[in-house]
């Protein structure tokens, strides 16, 4: 038995390493470290409710609008009441473009140019894959970043700026948009969808919406024109289906919500994608590994107490559980508590989550997104109010569950005497990277890279690549 050592790796948000055991070429066992601490939850304690909104969308400033509404969502549920119906609508419409950008982020400029390594030199798209997506000179880059550009324009429109905008409140958002103003937000999001359709899919935006089975998603890999397509004949080649197999678990939270529900419902689904009803209150967190004194397992009455000398731990990550077991949270899991059938059929097909599923997740979400987002703009109706009243209580506990594009965020906030007493974040890599939990038992990345064949590359090997950076971490959220 060996141990190397992967890390530190570039194109990941934060610090993180990742000790492997290997038997030979192939990874026996592998320890995750999230090796920064920053201390949110504590810098939180002792201020008024409201400060939240201002300090928490800090922690990360790639998701974080995403932090706003975990929020937002924790202080409306304390204050009893409901953001204006509007305000659910502009805040999901800033949600979703956050999100899908945080998707296409990570497919051109995290994820893709790890094909264009020289350790695919000899298979017959490598050419093409150093041309399109190798790390600054490839020209997938110089297409995608003035796209994005404009989709975050979306923020501008809604919020007055990204990130770390002020706008997203209990009540809803703070800035009525007006007629030309929407007409401003169809435009961007039809010159998104143009590039969509003419770079990403190579089709219409309404084929990757019709997908349900795998049949269909090979032909469209067969037929298909666009970078989604020749990802699909990578994945086909390097068998990504059968790379990084998940826990089993699939966690969502809910996603683009209003009064009545959300667009994608919460949820908890198994490797076959058989989705059932979320218990929040069997949501845990296991600090057995983690550099952190155990206080207790319920993120309510948990406190967050540095213990570096601690025996045994390796990472500033604790390990969320859900009835006592790791999940696995993202994209494809949002799909597959949805019920989507190409999702599904994945699962059931690939045996679990793999690095295939992680990625066909998103951009599948994407399209889905998209949609939505139209809908969403016809829906507004100027005239009426966009937040609503609400006046938060003396005293009080409550959660905040919402979607980031990584996965399930929550933050958990306790008042007295309108002071925050206890805040606790569990975010999607906090999820997804855990460390062992006190009966041994691996977090989702842990053991997704348990059989992983490194070539006698070891640390180097690409396929160690494509299963990290699958799960799109971003290392500055997991431990606070």
């Amino acid at each position: 038995m060996k141990r190397i050592i992967a890390g530190p790796f570039n194109r990941v948000e934060g610090d993180l390493e990742v000790a492997l055991d290997l038997s030979g070429d192939v990874v026996e066992r592998a320890e995750v470290t999230a090796t920064l601490y920053r201390g949110f939850e504590q810098i939180l304690a002792g201020r008024p409710g409201l400060d939240a909104l201002v300090i928490a969308p800090r922690i990360c400033g790639i998701c974080s609008v995403s932090q706003s509404l975990a929020v937002a969502t924790a202080l409306r549920n304390l204050a009893g009441g409901r953001a204006a119906a509007n305000g659910y609508l502009a805040a999901n419409l800033a949600h979703a473009a956050e999100n899908i950008a945080d998707h296409f982020t990570h497919f051109y400029l995290f994820f893709m140019p790890d094909f264009a390594r020289e350790e695919y030199r000899q298979r017959d798209w490598h050419a093409a894959a150093v041309s399109r997506f190798k790390a600054v000179s490839g020209s997938a880059s110089g297409q995608f970043l003035p796209m994005r550009k404009r989709l975050l324009e979306v923020m501008g429109i809604i919020a007055g700026k990204w990130p770390h905008s002020l706008a997203f409140q209990p009540g809803g958002t703070t800035r009525a948009i007006d007629v030309g103003e929407r007409v401003q937000l169809s435009a961007l999001l039809g010159e998104f969808q143009m590039f969509l359709e003419e770079t990403v899919f190579g089709t219409g935006l309404d084929t990757i919406l019709g997908l349900e089975t795998v049949g269909e998603l090979e032909d469209h890999e067969a037929r298909g024109k666009g970078d989604f397509a020749f990802f699909l004949r990578l994945a086909r080649d390097l068998e990504l289906s059968r790379l990084g197999k998940g826990p089993g678990g699939l966690l969502s939270f809910g996603a683009y919500h209003d009064a009545e529900g959300s667009l994608l419902p919460q949820g908890f689904a198994d490797h076959t994608g058989t989705s059932r009803r979320l218990d929040a209150a069997a949501i845990s967190e296991d600090a057995t590994h983690a550099w952190f004194s155990d206080t207790s397992t319920n993120p309510l009455l948990s406190d967050t107490v540095p213990d570096a000398e601690k025996s045994g731990a390796y990472s500033w990550a604790k390990a969320p559980r859900l009835v006592g077991a790791p999940a696995e949270t993202g994209a494809a899991a949002r799909l597959a508590v949805a019920g989507h059938p190409l999702i599904r059929q994945m699962l059931e097909a690939d045996g679990g989550s793999s690095v295939r599923t992680r990625i066909v997740g998103r951009m599948v979400e994407a399209a889905v997104l998209v949609h939505a987002m139209q809908g969403w703009i016809r829906q507004l109706r100027l005239k009426e109010e966009f937040c609503a009243h609400f006046d938060l209580p003396d005293e009080g506990v409550a959660a905040g569950l919402v979607e980031a594009a990584r996965g399930a965020l929550g933050h958990w906030v306790s008042l007295k005497d309108r002071k925050i007493s206890r805040y606790q974040i569990i975010a999607p890599t906090t999820w997804n990277f855990s460390p062992r939990d006190r009966h041994g038992v691996p977090g989702p990345l842990e053991s997704a890279l348990v059989g992983v064949d490194t070539k006698g590359l070891g640390a180097k090997a690409a396929a160690i690549q494509h299963v990290i950076r699958s799960f799109d971490p971003c290392m500055v959220c997991t431990a606070h």
